[in-house]
Order: structure tokens, then C-alpha cells, then sequence
């Protein structure tokens, strides 16, 4: 029987934002608002905060968060969960990897993960996109695109706007990538063993490190967008969507 964790990876150190894991939102920490619609997917089995910070730690005990302390080594959150995911029992069989950083994330998007993944061994990671709104310009380096085949599985992830029209009358639909992600166990512990390859060094994509050993990445395309919060211009629109909730 398939057992499902959440760990959502929290630091101090950002460069555009330090200390936004504790920014207060609507009267909460931004990682509380996290944890609590991480809480809302019935599918999970436990859902952990993973930091080396222990001001975060702090702030998560007091709000009742089960929290597991890492290295300050990490290069990135998906090494942190890593850490994490060999300490747990090995009846966890999947971990989702919900980012520290987006407070709006969708609760049903997190059971369709969970339940997709458990359905399918053969499935060793997956992820989620939106198709992108008429007024949006795809060109945005900072909105990753993702080409998916007829499986919903990835072709490629970039920065560029792709598929490229040639033609332009062709319609072309882009999808928005999001920053949320489940691995099999032994895919996660693999993958960080993997060193990041050409393409991933190129479009700053850690997930294009699976694609370039062979991997496939399942997508799911969900209409619901979940916003980041990268500089503290983005806590007005948050707290905005926030208080629709």
C-alpha cells in the first residue's frame, strides 16, 4: 500500500527576499499559509517542513508543524527533501514537493498528485501545468514553458517560448509550468545522485536533469494558477487572492 509525505523545503537565506518564510501574509507566516493548504490534501500521510533555520523551525512548532532540521548545505530545496526522504520509514513509497514559497497551492492539484503517482509505479516523477491566459506573453523568461507528447508526459522544459509557430496562424497553446512536484522514493534519492547535465545548466531547470537521464516526467494540467511569492512586491497580490479563499 502506497503511503504519500509531503515536505515542503523552507530557508532563510533568499536572495530577493530574506526571511519571507516567516513574512507575515493576512496575519500568518508565509510558511504557515503553506502547511495549512498542504494540510487541506486528505491523501497525505504526513506532511513535514524541512529547514536548517531554526527561527523557521520555531515558528512551525509553535503553529503544531512537524518539522525535520537539514544540512545548511543544500544547493537546492529538492536536495533538502532528499535529506528528509531517506530518514522516513520505507513504507513511504512517494513525496511531494511542495515549494515553501507559494501559499495559494492548490489542495486538489496536491491529492491529484498524490493519487496519480500512487496509482502508477511506473510513473517515477510528476508535476503540474496551467495553460497560460490570452493577455500573458508566453516570452517571459521567468515563466517556464513545458511541450508534453500524447501521453501528458514532458518533451522538453524552457525559458523560450516554445512550440515555436512558424506559421503564424497555426494555434499554439503554451503551458505555464509549476513549481510542484512528486517523485517515486527511490526516483528522488536517485535523482539527486545525478549531476546536472548541459541543458540544465543552460535554462537554470533542475527538472530538466530527469529529462536528460532518460526519465520521463508525467504532467498534469490543471486551470488553477499557484503564485509564487519571490520579492515582497508580491505580497500585495497574494494577500489579495488569499483573502478570496
Amino acid at each position: 500500500m502506497s503511503k504519500v509525505v509531503a515536505i515542503i523545503p523552507a530557508r532563510w537565506g533568499s536572495t530577493r527576499f530574506p526571511g519571507k518564510a516567516l513574512h507575515l501574509i493576512a496575519g500568518k507566516p508565509l510558511i504557515r499559509h503553506v502547511w495549512e493548504r498542504t494540510m487541506a490534501a486528505g491523501t497525505l500521510d504526513s506532511v513535514i517542513i524541512a529547514t536548517d533555520d531554526m527561527r523557521i523551525a520555531d515558528a512551525a512548532f509553535a503553529f503544531g508543524a512537524e518539522v525535520s532540521l537539514t544540512s545548511p548545505k543544500h544547493v537546492s530545496g529538492t536536495d533538502r527533501i532528499a535529506e528528509v526522504a531517506k530518514k522516513l520509514p520505507q513504507a513511504v513509497t512517494h513525496i511531494i514537493n511542495v515549494q515553501g514559497d507559494e501559499p495559494v497551492v492548490d489542495p486538489a492539484l496536491i491529492n491529484r498528485l498524490a493519487r496519480t503517482l500512487a496509482a502508477d509505479p511506473k510513473i517515477p516523477m510528476i508535476t503540474a501545468a496551467n495553460p497560460f491566459a490570452k493577455n500573458e506573453d508566453p516570452a517571459n523568461p521567468n515563466a517556464v514553458k513545458v511541450v508534453l507528447d500524447r501521453a501528458s508526459d514532458a518533451l522538453y522544459f524552457s525559458r523560450s517560448p516554445v512550440p515555436f509557430s512558424r506559421d503564424n496562424d497555426a494555434p499554439v497553446v503554451y503551458y505555464r509550468h509549476q513549481g510542484i512536484y512528486g517523485y517515486s522514493r527511490k526516483f528522488l534519492l536517485q535523482f539527486i545522485q545525478w549531476k546536472p547535465g548541459v541543458l540544465e545548466k543552460i535554462e537554470q531547470l533542475e527538472q530538466l536533469r530527469a529529462l536528460e537521464n532518460g526519465a520521463k516526467i508525467r504532467v498534469l494540467i490543471t486551470k488553477k494558477v499557484s503564485i509564487g511569492v519571490d520579492t515582497p512586491d508580491d505580497v500585495k497580490s497574494v494577500t489579495a487572492i488569499l483573502k478570496k479563499l
